[in-house]
């Protein structure tokens, strides 16, 4: 399978697409598109969490990904994040949170990764978690987002 890449970012701008642009674009992935994967981790992959992205392939490729994301248009805090548990170099779960607030997220990625253990016979490790909060300004849209980067991107056409 290769690396996971857990990346993350915030972004403003006039419209919620426009914010949601700009926060790809501070993760790094901006120029790709996503395509949402559910929440499995191969037995096989790494997972490389804070890491800068390189170059993942040419301009407008697909790329699989795991995605958490909030919006917001008002001075209150959104709050994204992915929370992981894995058997140690075996199979494990994502699970993708987005919110009005940082504790309810990082609340619910615990409950989900407890719910999600509780549906595998695999032996758990320790849980990760990345999460990003923002908030909007007067004039504009406000994006956090969390994103687990599958690999490489590859051709759509």
């Amino acid at each position: 399978m290769g690396t996971i890449r857990i990346v993350s970012g915030t972004g403003t701008g006039p419209t919620p697409t426009a914010a949601y642009d700009a926060a790809l674009a501070e993760a790094g992935v901006h120029n790709y598109n996503l395509i949402t994967l559910s929440s499995v981790i191969p037995a096989n992959a790494t997972i490389e969490a804070g890491v800068d992205v390189p170059n993942l392939g040419p301009p407008g490729q697909g790329l699989p990904v795991v995605e958490a994301e909030a919006t917001t248009d008002s001075d209150e805090e959104v709050a994204a994040a992915i929370g992981w548990t894995r058997e140690p170099e075996g199979p494990g779960i994502f699970y993708e949170v987005s919110g009005a607030d940082e504790e309810t997220v990082r609340n619910d990625v615990h409950a989900g990764l407890e719910a999600g253990r509780g549906l595998r016979e695999w032996s758990f490790g320790e849980e990760n978690l990345v999460i990003e909060t923002t908030d909007a300004t007067e004039e504009e849209y406000a994006t956090a987002i969390v994103l687990a980067v599958y690999g490489q991107s590859h051709a759509l056409v």
